[in-house]
């Protein structure tokens, strides 16, 4: 392969030379490259076998035929017999309707698929074991000479141009913050100058070595400074090391050098496998995993190649990948200015080192890894989850304008810190922070919040591979009443099924997990879940004062179960000789319309109600808050939905019961004006809200803004949104930026 390469000629020769090639030495009829033409698209690119007016003629959507099963799938097809096959399709430009036997392999690295390589014949046989582990090495080379520009033609400067244009990538926080810098790649392009092995032996050795250099490394790393402390980035980096030191792994990449490849293809090959693995696994437990394993595979190829793959961090460095493991974004630690990843979930390893960190942090920006190139200038804003590649000098100029006004805001923000968010007309609102990790819990004291209004404890329990232990989950629960310092905290329970899965706990095929088996649901069906949560709630107490609230309640009949449990844990632990709660509340999330119509007893006898705005609104819209196409298209200003809020608001008046409302639009001031004008007194939103909210209500009069509403409202208006800014801009109480 390396002899054709080198001689003379342009891509198209190169492609031509090496599918005749491949044809020749493999003994096939056919021979043919399919290269990815944008997102969906395949295309003949070379063939030798098939009609040459076929090349740059055909093509296939990614999907459609054999060949785009393989790019749909990143998985090869051996088949006798290619017409029988499910999902076979004939395209007639080619002239292959006389061929039987098909092998194809995705063209692919690092779990991108660039292209298809096919092989044909006419005689129907399957083709072997070696000669399909043969075509995967070719579609390796394949993959990077593809990736370097080998077969990029005059043709397709357009697609080279495509990285020199600003790129916006809209995706969601992982940690707040703002930053400006320059794009640092965290996967380098490591160069594979030789896939077969000369010596095996050779081979097995030099991996072994940096396999064994690779596990000390994450050994010391588990026990360094910043994860000496305990903590969920502890936890994250002992399942990690458990990786590091899995048999298997090593096992499958030395049968691979076995069969004749270097240690570095070896490794690639599995990584690619993993990752092929992650595009099909759904479960956000196994995703998680694969990532960390995904990870391993980066640091054991540096070890490969003596570190030469990874180049120095530059200042002002924001780190751009698809995803990246707990070892390695701990390694970076805060030479980074921010993170922006295609992937990832707030829950994930990497978001909670970057927490721990304190590192600005944007997740799931759709294609971002692929547009960015080293020493791009990118903006990424973590309060908003965005991020700007290459921005334009307008966008650019906006972002730094904004963050002078943030800076400014912030300083006002700091000075109201110790102040009550109480409005021109006498009414407070009690202002609470949502938090889900100890690393979240510093933002209680800096940010002004008056306690924690939703402590998410499912995360713990989502990032081990077993049930934390009653003590383990005591310990959490009274390090966080630590740290909270007397303010008070509401524990939610376990918030699991949907997109939340645990892996040590069986779930059922659903049609609409969202609408399935989840919360309370699982809560009162596994009763033991609860109860052990429970019991570990109280213990970790030690006596203070406890909150508990349950997610997702859609019958008060849900509510006086759960409770129950609570008040029979109580006092079994009393029995027990151990301290109690001197104060205990009892509270439920009203996310589903069908709580807000419950009987009277449930509003009178519920010691706290807490809209959770995020899901209420998506059930009360009907529309999926993870889906793009539908998700913007409903307000939390609209008319319909504030008389909603309303009727729950009059319900726990008449109840004399606490309210609150907690969620994303609680920590917009425009919003949280609104839901304070029609009678909520707590709002629960992220820390770095909190300042921005209070600012808004001190400069207010919610009568004000309630007259607005209660005007437009009387009007027929559809929404509020129009209404409430006229009113904000004209009073001055919603700060730009």
């Amino acid at each position: 392969m390396a002899a054709v390469m080198a001689e003379p000629g342009g891509p198209q020769e190169r492609l031509d030379r090496i599918v005749r090639l491949i044809a020749e030495s493999m003994r096939t009829d056919v021979c043919s490259i399919y290269l990815r033409r944008g997102e969906r698209t395949l295309e003949l690119c070379a063939t030798h076998g098939l009609k040459a007016s076929a090349v740059h003629a055909a093509r296939l959507r990614v999907g459609q035929g054999l060949v785009g099963l393989i790019a749909q799938r990143a998985e090869p097809i051996n088949t006798a017999e290619a017409m029988n096959e499910r999902g076979f399709q004939y395209l007639p430009e080619t002239g292959e309707e006389e061929y039987h036997a098909f092998a194809g392999v995705p063209i692919q690295r690092l779990g991108a698929v660039l292209g298809v390589l096919v092989v044909q014949n006419r005689a129907s046989r399957v083709f072997t074991e070696d000669e399909m582990h043969g075509l995967e090495v070719i579609a390796m080379v394949l993959a990077e000479m593809t990736e370097l520009g080998a077969f990029l033609s005059e043709a397709d400067a357009d697609v080279a141009g495509a990285h020199r244009r600003p790129f916006y990538a809209r995706g969601v926080s992982g940690q707040e913050g703002a930053a400006m810098g320059v794009v640092h790649l965290h996967e380098p392009r490591v160069a594979v100058q030789n896939p077969v092995a000369e010596d095996p032996a050779v081979e097995r050795a030099r991996l072994e070595a940096a396999m064994e250099a690779l596990r000390g490394e994450v050994d010391r790393m588990v026990t360094g400074d910043l994860v000496g402390n305990p903590g969920e980035h502890r936890d994250v980096l002992e399942a990690y090391r458990m990786f590091a030191h899995d048999k298997g792994w090593l096992r499958r990449m030395l049968e691979s050098i076995d069969r004749g490849l270097s240690a570095e293809v070896a490794v690639e090959r599995e990584q690619t496998a993993a990752r092929a693995r992650l595009e099909r696994v759904a479960d956000p437990y196994l995703r998680e995993r694969l990532h960390d394993l995904d990870d391993l595979a980066n640091r054991l190829m540096r070890k490969l190649v003596g570190d030469g793959g990874r180049e120095p961090v530059p200042e002002n460095a924001v780190l751009v990948a698809r995803n990246i493991g707990p070892g390695d974004l701990l390694e970076y630690g805060r030479k980074l200015k921010g993170v922006v990843l295609e992937e990832g979930s707030i829950g994930s390893h990497a978001a909670i080192v970057a927490r721990a960190l304190g590192i600005p942090m944007v997740l799931q920006a759709a294609g971002v890894a692929a547009e960015a190139r080293p020493g791009d200038v990118i903006l990424v804003d973590g309060d908003l989850g965005v991020a700007h590649l290459r921005p334009e000098d307008s966008v650019l100029a906006a972002f730094r304008e904004k963050m002078e006004m943030r800076a400014q805001a912030q300083e006002l923000y700091e000075s109201l810190r110790d102040k009550p968010a109480v409005s021109l007309d006498g009414r407070r609102i009690a202002l609470m922070m949502n938090a889900g990790l100890m690393t979240d819990l510093p933002s209680l004291e800096s940010s002004g919040a008056e306690g924690v209004g939703l402590y998410r404890t499912e995360l713990q329990f989502l990032i081990r591979s077993t049930v934390p232990r009653r003590s383990e989950q005591a310990a959490l629960y009274s390090r966080v009443l630590d740290a909270a310092r007397g303010k008070p905290v509401v524990f939610r329970t376990l918030d699991i099924g949907s997109d939340k899965v645990l892996p040590y706990l069986q779930r059922p095929e659903e049609p609409n997990p969202a609408l399935g088996w989840r919360a309370i649901r699982i809560s009162l069906d596994r009763p033991m879940i609860l109860r052990m949560q429970i019991q570990s709630l109280l213990r970790g107490a030690r006596g203070r004062p406890l909150r508990v609230m349950f997610p997702l309640v859609a019958q008060a009949a849900e509510y006086f179960a759960a409770r129950d449990m609570v008040l029979e844990e109580v006092e079994n632990e009393r029995a027990r000789g151990r301290p109690v709660p001197s104060e205990l509340r009892i509270g439920a999330m009203l996310e589903t319309p069908s709580l807000a119509f419950a009987p009277d007893a449930f509003f009178r006898e519920a010691d706290f109600i807490s809209i959770g705005g995020n899901d209420l609104k998506q059930f009360f819209f009907a529309a999926d808050r993870e889906n793009e196409l539908v998700r913007r298209r409903y307000d939390t200003l609209d008319a319909a939905y504030l008389r909603f809020v309303d009727l729950i608001v009059r319900r726990c008046a008449e109840a004399g019961t606490e309210l609150s409302y907690c969620g994303e639009d609680a920590g917009r001031p425009l919003e949280a004006l609104a839901l304070a004008a029609m009678g909520v007194r707590v709002l629960s939103m992220r820390p770095a809200s909190v300042g921005p909210v209070k600012s808004a209500i001190r400069a207010a009069r919610l009568d004000e803004a309630r007259a607005v509403i209660d005007a437009a409202l009387a009007e027929g208006a559809a929404t509020l949104r129009e209404a409430l800014t006229r009113w904000a801009a004209e009073a001055g109480v919603v700060r730009p930026g």
